[in-house]
């Protein structure tokens, strides 16, 4: 006949401080987990994928047009730069949406845009960026 061995006290409080711990976790707030990217990260996704050839100061123009106020502009509007006839002939303005699509892959957005060898980025990353942008248009 087989003893069943009783657990040690020490097994028996990491159990009760493993559920412990698992009860906070899961009576935290859900909207914890919707917050939307903070500035922070949003500028760094901004100044690994963008920066190199934009800004966001308004008449900052570089390889790329400004950014500043992006969200609302028709494309290919910006004074004082050179766009693409693919660009000055996009006809439609810049929104959330738009801006994402353009970011993950430009050409099924304006085909013929000047942004190359940029190949696009995560749906993730942009979001961030979109995000970064709108707040720092905003200042």
């Amino acid at each position: 006949m087989q003893s069943r061995q009783q657990p040690s006290s020490g097994t028996r409080l990491r159990s009760i401080a493993g559920a412990g711990a698992l009860t906070l976790l899961l009576s935290a707030p859900s909207s914890l987990a919707q917050q939307p990217a903070s500035d922070d990260s949003g500028q760094q996704a901004f100044n690994n994928s963008c920066r190199t050839c934009h800004s966001v100061k308004e008449g900052d123009n570089r390889l790329g047009p400004n950014l500043n106020k992006i969200v609302g502009r028709k494309a290919g509007s910006l004074p004082n730069y050179n766009y693409s006839s693919s660009m000055k002939e996009a006809g439609f303005v810049w929104d959330q949406d738009k801006l994402t699509r353009f970011m993950v892959k430009p050409d099924e957005v304006v085909s013929g845009n000047k942004m190359q060898p940029y190949g696009g980025i995560s749906v993730d990353e942009a979001g961030k960026i979109v995000a970064y942008l709108q707040a720092a248009g905003a200042q």
